[in-house]
């Protein structure tokens, strides 16, 4: 791999690149099958992925008729990254062997006693398969995570419904965190010309939920002038979130956890945004009960700020906050919802929903074309990437533990055959249009609050 990686930095032709051979193995990340009970006893806080997640040499993967190999310059951390590690809450072995029991002979090579995860991923073709028609070697892609069966009828009205979608890194093998990865022809888009490789690795999972969420027919399709509760404003989500409701003529109120990422939210253009930290909202009395009284407190500081409640509640920590979602939205209004990080049991006074003729509505990542909608806004300059650190993949454990704990802003990057950090930007005058403080807004504001080992890189 290292022979790809000199051929791409040099700028090598596509014949160059197919001349080189794939090697038999490659380096990766990963976690071990026989480990998955490394954690019993521990509480979630307490699992460390530095003591699951491995990086060493794996054999690559025989190539199907539709897919493509991708020389993986960067990838990036997601939550699912930091449920893999944990073996939270299941460990993914699960999804590998109900793969691997499919009558699929391609879907059978999933089922191994490791897993390579990793949900984002930026780099060059280096191989194609044989029924590949829109992609060559030689191409500059980002991939996106949606993993479908192109041949299953219940994927074509939209591929999120389809009974066999599944998240790439996640549910299936062969993931981004890896100096190679084997996806499908349908994961790949187009590179954003002006970004550097880890930039560009860091968008396309939380780029693409989030407009799936707010602004896709399949969300909230938001409007003009409503009014947007984002819980974890600066955080993976949260960030393209605050974006989105501020292009589409919307008004976000940012949820944060401190003063520094009060002050980036201010900078991104966002001037409602509450500390919740500095609030001391405590929605929950015990482990058992709720608290309205902290939920009106919290609908009373909204409204302080926009003089109205949210229309739209972007939701995803779960079970801490949705109680204090469910009440806070407006009557009528919509809690938008596709994860929960801080705990799946949800519970909520349903009075304040069906008396109040709110909608709880679910989403989970995006099909093809918003994914592609999405990545065309961050080509174009309109959305920015929320890259706030950046390490090794050797560091992938320390990284992935810094998202478990909660102790970063935006995305956090990972350089996989990149050398260095900042290549890959082929179109600089589009940048310097854009603005560099614009596209490393994040990547500033990590700085701050970088604990040491931050942004350490090869």
């Amino acid at each position: 791999m290292i022979t790809f990686r000199e051929a791409i930095e040099s700028g090598a032709s596509p014949d160059e690149l197919r001349s080189i051979p794939v090697p038999e193995t490659y380096r990766a990340a990963f976690v071990r099958k026989d480990e998955v009970h490394m954690f019993d006893g521990l509480s979630t806080y307490e699992k460390d992925p530095t003591k699951s997640l491995h990086v060493e040499e794996v054999p690559v993967p025989e190539m199907a008729p539709d897919e493509v190999l991708v020389a993986v310059m960067a990838s990036s951390i997601n939550y699912n990254t930091v449920w893999t590690s944990i073996f939270e809450p299941l460990p993914t072995f699960s999804f590998l062997e109900r793969l691997g029991k499919s009558s699929s002979y391609w879907n059978r090579r999933h089922d191994l006693p490791y897993h390579v995860l990793g949900s984002d991923g930026s780099g060059v073709i280096v191989r194609v398969g044989s029924a590949v028609r829109n992609w060559k070697i030689g191409d500059k892609v980002v991939i996106h995570c949606n993993y479908v069966d192109d041949q299953d009828p219940t994927g074509h009205d939209d591929s999120m419904l389809s009974y066999d979608q599944k998240i790439w890194g996640f549910e299936s093998n062969f993931g981004g965190l890896a100096d190679l990865t084997l996806v499908k022809a349908n994961q790949l888009m187009p590179k954003p010309a002006h970004l550097s490789w880890e930039e560009a690795a860091c968008n396309a999972l939380c780029n693409s939920t989030s407009y799936r969420m707010l602004v896709s027919k399949n969300g909230a399709a938001m409007k003009q002038g409503q009014r947007v509760l984002i819980w974890g404003a600066t955080g993976g989500i949260g960030g393209y979130a605050v974006q989105y409701a501020l292009n589409g003529g919307a008004i976000p109120v940012g949820v944060v956890s401190s003063e520094d990422k009060v002050e980036l939210l201010h900078e991104l253009g966002c001037q409602a945004v509450i500390n919740r930290r500095e609030k001391n909202y405590r929605f929950w009395k015990d482990e058992h009960t709720q608290d309205e009284a902290e939920w009106r407190r919290l609908g009373k500081d909204i409204r302080s700020l926009i003089g109205d409640d949210p229309d739209i509640v972007f939701e995803h920590p779960g079970r801490q906050t949705f109680g204090a979602s469910v009440f806070v939205a407006k009557r009528g209004g919509l809690i938008m919802t596709c994860a929960a990080t801080t705990g799946y049991m949800i519970e909520y006074d349903n009075r304040h929903l069906w008396m109040k003729l709110k909608t709880i509505k679910s989403s989970h990542f995006a099909n093809y074309r918003e994914a592609w909608d999405a990545n065309k806004l961050i080509c174009e300059g309109k959305i920015q990437p929320i890259l706030s650190a950046t390490y090794t993949l050797e560091q992938v454990g320390e990284a992935t533990k810094l998202v478990h704990q909660n102790k970063h802003e935006g995305k956090v990057g990972i350089l996989c055959l990149a050398s260095a950090p900042n290549l890959g930007i082929d179109d600089p005058e589009f940048r310097e249009k854009i603005g560099e403080d614009k596209v490393t807004l994040f990547a500033r504001h990590g700085q701050k609050i970088a604990s040491p080992s931050v942004n350490k890189t090869k």
